[in-house]
């Protein structure tokens, strides 16, 4: 019997509400964070809800994009699906800010496969030539979630309880799956060889204690227990780099970081994606803390950026056609750096609507930055290694909002806990109250202005640490080669979608 055709329509219906789904969990994520500290409390905990969901994320997508070379994207996709569909049923369920981390950490599991597997099939089912356009499109997802996240975000904060931002992927994620059950045909692949479980697994020890050193190094004892972490994770590094020598099958190909052009795009990619997170996660706080307004307000800050960032992935697939990666990355990080100084500069009483506008030229450059070096990324490698290829660009930018996260964290915590400690009248419940514009309400007046120049303070630090990121993001691309993209490489690609 003849095997059906790809329905190529309804497969990128389905993956763009894959992206969908996953678009809006972060933004509604973001948007509800102060309430749900008002609600669990544990502000000391917040960063940990943000990274165990990237961590395992991260950890889950070096499989995922193995798998999806032995057995199929279809499979994997579903696997993933399923789980995180799982995930955030429990996540709406939790009663407490550690049951929280734990589930979200089973929700990052499954968005591992999510993200890798839908660009992975979109090279597989498009040419070169219109796989940035596809990107774009499937960036405005983004867009969209960023536009209705806030307002649903806010709606279901205000109006119902938080638990519900979290429900609502459950039928989205329902629909994904019959749709990819229907009309993604594929032949499935015979898997020889066994996965490389030894590499994983010493690559989750080696990520794990570093993401754990950097969130302890604020605590009293840190600076030990990240000396102690830091020993962990080099060894855990050191026997991953072994096992992926011997191995038959590695979960990562150490042949694809002798492609310079692979390894400096993928660190962009990473550098930049720090930069994303600190963004996404802290300018609602920013809005709802320091300003006051409401949730719907706070998520709404970011979503210029969103928009923006469809626009600038057009912009990149069309200045890909034209000229080489090197100099249009150039422009859209000197772009960024702009950004950054702006918000590491702008003072208590700035306007909501310039916080609109950053967001929005913010969102045009991360658009042209991750577009280009998960393209170029895609394209530099050997038509059998793109499974492989785009789940490490994923893996790199999810490893990269991981630490980053952990390293904001540390940058506000710190500063709070210093601005705290030096007055007796504060403590780190009426933070926990001050991020909730609902509860911050019922703080002293007297303590106000001290409660929110400090927690201003705090978030300054991570927008002048973010200047670094994007500088050393620039550094990275001066020692890229002048020209990469060849009409070669360009038709090997198209040759193997």
């Amino acid at each position: 019997m003849k095997q059906r055709k790809t329905n190529v329509a309804l497969v990128t219906a389905a993956i763009f509400i894959g992206t969908f789904m996953t678009a809006i969990e972060g933004t509604i994520v973001s948007t509800a964070m102060p309430t749900i500290i008002g609600s669990l409390h544990g502000v000391h905990l917040m960063n940990w809800v943000f990274s165990i969901f990237l961590l395992t994320n991260a950890m889950a997508t070096s499989i995922y994009g193995k798998l999806s070379d032995k057995i199929g994207r279809k499979p994997v996709f579903l696997i993933g699906l399923t789980i995180f569909v799982i995930g955030s049923l429990l996540s709406g369920l939790s009663q407490s800010m550690e049951m929280l981390i734990i589930f979200r950490a089973i929700q990052g599991i499954g968005a591992g496969a999510i993200m890798p597997v839908t660009f992975t099939i979109i090279a597989d089912i498009y040419p070169f030539e219109k796989r940035a356009k596809m990107l774009g499109f499937n960036g405005s997802m983004w867009g969209i979630a960023s536009v209705i996240a806030p307002l649903l975000g806010g709606f279901i904060v205000d109006q119902l309880s938080w638990h519900w931002i979290f429900f609502i992927n459950v039928p989205l994620g329902i629909f994904t799956f019959g749709l990819v059950w229907f009309f993604l045909q594929e032949d499935r692949r015979s898997v020889r060889q066994p996965l490389d479980m030894r590499g994983t697994v010493w690559l989750l020890v080696a990520l794990l204690a570093m993401m754990y050193g950097f969130q302890t190094l604020a605590e009293p004892n840190g600076i030990w227990q990240l000396v102690a972490m830091a020993i962990v994770a080099t060894l855990g590094f050191w026997r991953f780099w072994q096992a992926e020598r011997r191995a038959v099958d590695p979960i990562i190909d150490l042949k694809l970081f002798e492609n310079r052009t692979f390894v400096i795009h993928n660190l962009i990619a990473a550098l930049i994606s720090g930069f994303v997170i600190g963004f996404e996660v802290y300018m609602p706080m920013w809005i709802q803390g320091i300003r006051g307004m409401d949730a719907s307000l706070g998520g709404f800050a970011v979503t210029p950026s969103s928009l923006m960032w469809v626009v600038g992935s057009f912009v990149a697939g069309k200045l890909l056609g034209r000229f080489q990666p090197k100099p249009i990355l150039t422009g859209a990080m000197i772009w960024l750096l702009g950004g950054s100084l702006v918000l590491a500069l702008v003072p208590q009483s700035t306007p909501y609507f310039v916080f609109l506008l950053v967001a929005g030229a913010l969102g045009f450059g991360f658009g042209l930055v991750i577009t280009i070096t998960t393209v170029t990324a895609q394209a530099v490698v050997a038509p059998d290694q793109v499974g492989v290829a785009t789940s490490f660009n994923t893996l790199s930018r999810t490893l990269g909002q991981t630490l980053m996260v952990s390293v904001y964290g540390i940058v506000l915590n710190l500063r709070l806990t210093q601005g705290i400690a030096a007055d007796s009248r504060l403590n780190s419940y009426m933070l926990n109250e001050l991020i909730n514009p609902h509860t911050a309400k019922n703080l002293p007046a007297a303590v106000l202005p001290t409660l929110r120049q400090i927690l201003y303070e705090g978030l300054h630090n991570i927008y002048f640490f973010s200047i670094i990121i994007v500088a050393l993001a620039i550094l990275a691309n001066h020692f890229e080669a002048k020209r990469v993209l060849t009409k070669e490489t360009i038709q090997e690609s198209n040759e193997e979608s």
